[in-house]
């Protein structure tokens, strides 16, 4: 044979040449390219191994997505919504996070007899801002899993 022919093929005749029998198991060692850079011997491990050299692609979109995450979280922490209660006579600002930033209550309801309503409409438009935040939040997480090519309603543990 000539300088082309395949390890499998040096393996076999190396094996005839002894008299050793040769099996199934010597097939492994072909004449294939290395894949993604590796040498010959990685692409061997990596093959024995089930495809765990595919572990690198999967951490490499696995750090893609904990990014797309943080600049969602930045996002949603920029991001203002405002609830409302009394028919818009107390708003409540706060990030799509949930986090609460500003009050604005109309003077007209701040008598000291009807204390008790404006404390109850300022914990309502609160209560209303924050399920607004939670809405967005999910509506922009929806967006993004759809963007990575997952469910939308998938729940990731972070």
């Amino acid at each position: 044979m000539n300088g082309t022919r395949s390890r499998t093929a040096e393996r076999q005749l190396s094996c005839h040449q002894t008299g050793i029998a040769c099996n199934a198991t010597d097939t492994y060692l072909t004449n294939s390219k290395p894949r993604d850079g590796h040498n010959d011997t990685e692409n061997k491990m990596l093959n024995g191994l089930g495809g765990i050299g595919d572990m690198a692609k999967m951490m490499k979109a696995a750090q893609e997505v904990q990014g797309k995450m943080a600049e969602l979280q930045e996002q949603l922490a920029k991001t203002v919504v405002i609830g409302e209660s009394g028919g818009g006579l107390v708003k409540a600002r706060a990030t799509a996070k949930g986090e609460v930033t500003g009050l604005d209550i109309d003077p007209s309801i701040l008598v000291a007899s009807e204390k008790e309503v404006v404390e109850d409409l300022i914990i309502a438009a609160i209560h209303d801002a924050q399920e607004r935040a939670k809405t967005r939040g999910q509506q922009e997480m929806a967006k993004l899993y759809e963007s990575l090519g997952l469910p939308p309603d998938m729940k990731l543990p972070i």
